[in-house]
């Protein structure tokens, strides 16, 4: 008996091959195998893409070793200006290898390089602080001040005065802040404080103990930290580095920077520009949305710091308290659209 013109035995033991019609085949063994195909693809893209991070990887631990250890070099060795600001061109340079490491570097190495980065800066600006000149008859000089300082404060506006942390020689005997590299202000309660481009150009800014107070920075610090503030709004031009904020609540922040840390930090809105992924860690209550302060001279502000403006991450962030990252982090969402209209001034 012959079927279809071939012989019925050829048919039966299957020899036509591929032949056959593939309606023949049930729609479901053809779905499986499509699948299959798919999962085939999926695993050798994931083996790539994994070969292709351990190589980045890899590139970035000596880079950074590489560049950590020149730096510590420096800063141990250091006896000149001139030794201390390539140390800090190249603390820069190790800042944007780790913010173009963020998309593939794992949380645990991110936050371990970061810690280092900051260790280092805070390094720097001690051995900065250690080559200022110290002032002779220094003692006679401070009780001139102080003598200075008892008229002034009876005045309606002294204690704005006060909380000034700027390079003042009674400042570097009572809190540690008399180096010309860093300014701020403290202990200062419902004041409106403000410094100028010249004042903050590359400096390090240390805000701390500060109560229901505008602090607005005009201009291009090289680091920025706000640590024990209640109820402020802080407006800040663009910050080379970094900026750190500390136990910090019910605070608004405009700042823009090369990376952001926020440590046991709540109920605080922070309009951000930033050029890494933002880091937030035991905190609660945090709110994100994109940077929109402006001032006359910040486009050149902005040019000095060295930030690209074409590159923010302001909605990209890492919660170090938060390891799922198939679900949200609960400690931080970003601002709604509606409640982002905000009149600085």
């Amino acid at each position: 008996m012959e079927t279809a013109g071939f012989p019925a035995a050829a048919v039966g033991n299957g020899e036509l091959g591929p032949q056959r019609d593939l309606s023949l085949v049930p729609e479901r063994l053809q779905r499986r195998e499509h699948e299959r195909q798919q999962e085939v693809e999926r695993r050798k893209q994931k083996r790539q893409d994994q070969e292709v991070e351990e190589e980045k990887s890899d590139f970035f631990a000596a880079a950074f070793a590489r560049e950590r250890a020149a730096v510590e070099e420096l800063l141990e060795g250091g006896e000149s200006v001139e030794q201390l600001e390539e140390a800090a061109a190249r603390l820069q340079g190790l800042q944007k290898l780790i913010n173009d490491a963020v998309l593939f570097l794992a949380a645990y190495d991110l936050r371990q390089g970061q810690e280092v980065l900051a260790r280092l800066q805070a390094a720097l600006a001690k051995r900065r602080e250690e080559m200022q000149p110290k002032k002779r008859f220094a003692f006679k000089t401070r009780r001139k001040d102080a003598a200075s300082a008892t008229k002034v404060d009876s005045a309606p506006r002294a204690p704005a005065a006060e909380g000034s942390l700027a390079s003042q020689p009674p400042l570097k005997e009572e809190g540690g802040f008399g180096s010309s590299w860093i300014c701020g202000f403290s202990n200062v309660q419902s004041q409106v404080l403000e410094k100028r481009a010249e004042e903050l150009h590359q400096r390090d800014v240390l805000l701390t103990q500060l109560s229901n107070c505008t602090i607005k920075l005009y201009g291009n610090p090289n680091t920025l930290r706000l640590t024990k503030a209640r109820g402020c709004t802080l407006l800040c031009g663009p910050v080379s580095t970094s900026v750190f904020l500390e136990d910090c609540s019910d605070c608004v922040l405009a700042v823009a920077c090369q990376q952001l840390r926020v440590h046991t930090t709540r109920d605080t809105r922070i309009f951000l520009q930033v050029t890494s992924r933002a880091i937030v860690e035991d905190c609660t209550g945090i709110q994100f949305a994109p940077y929109t302060w402006s001032y006359p001279g910040i486009d050149q502000d902005f040019e000095g710091s060295g930030l690209d403006r074409s590159k923010n991450n302001w909605n990209d962030v890492d919660d170090f308290n938060w390891l799922a990252r198939d679900v949200a982090s609960p400690n931080w969402s970003v601002l709604p659209e509606e409640e982002r209209r905000v009149q600085w001034d």
